[in-house]
């Protein structure tokens, strides 16, 4: 899994409410389960019109966003039902942080489980961050998981908050495999002593 420590991008601006995971990442994209190429479909309901042509309405089809790596949304993010893909499509579309007022839990977890950074601001404070993000382009924010500061084109600066267990693993890029490699010497030597209590 990459490490997440500091990522500066035009964010992108997403004013809806209650984005469940079936608007993330429809069901007809499901069959699979390799976590890459997902990306195309990405909000591909909202994305996309009924011949298949792009919606220029629609965000990340606008110039300005189109390789956003910040999407800051609206409260209740990624509720509905468990999938992964949720996620998975985020990340193979680019986006690796996410800022919203409030996440559901599953998929708030499946994040941290992907490189994904869910951050939850104030209401105050996502406003501010949509006002920053609909200049498009000229406005960028920079998001420090170190010192978990998001900072805005004009100098402001607004403070989050993270598990610090979670925090070490996005900053280190462990996901579960990872955390468990990390334990390797010591699931060795306890091998090795069954190993040889068996030939005991």
């Amino acid at each position: 899994m990459q490490p997440f420590t500091t990522l500066t991008s035009t964010p992108a601006p997403l004013k809806v409410i209650n984005v469940d995971t079936d608007m993330i990442i429809p069901k007809q994209y499901l069959k699979t389960i390799k976590r890459t190429g997902l990306g195309s479909a990405l909000f591909s309901e909202m994305r996309y019109r009924d011949d298949g042509s792009e919606n220029p309405d629609f965000v990340l089809n606008q110039p300005a966003y189109r390789k956003s790596e910040i999407l800051v949304a609206g409260d209740n993010f990624g509720c509905g039902s468990s999938r992964e893909h949720a996620p998975w499509a985020l990340l193979d579309f680019g986006i690796r942080c996410v800022i919203s007022t409030s996440f559901a839990d599953i998929f708030y977890n499946n994040c941290f489980k992907n490189g994904i950074l869910p951050i939850v601001v104030s209401h105050e404070d996502l406003e501010k961050l949509f006002d920053d993000a609909d200049r498009g382009s000229n406005a960028t924010l920079t998001v420090d998981l170190g010192s978990q500061t998001i900072k805005g084109p004009d100098g402001g600066e607004i403070r989050f908050e993270i598990d610090p267990f979670r925090k070490h693993c996005l900053m280190n890029g462990l996901d579960d495999i990872g955390l468990t490699m990390e334990k390797a010497p010591k699931i060795e030597a306890y091998e090795a002593k069954l190993a040889q209590r068996e030939w005991a």
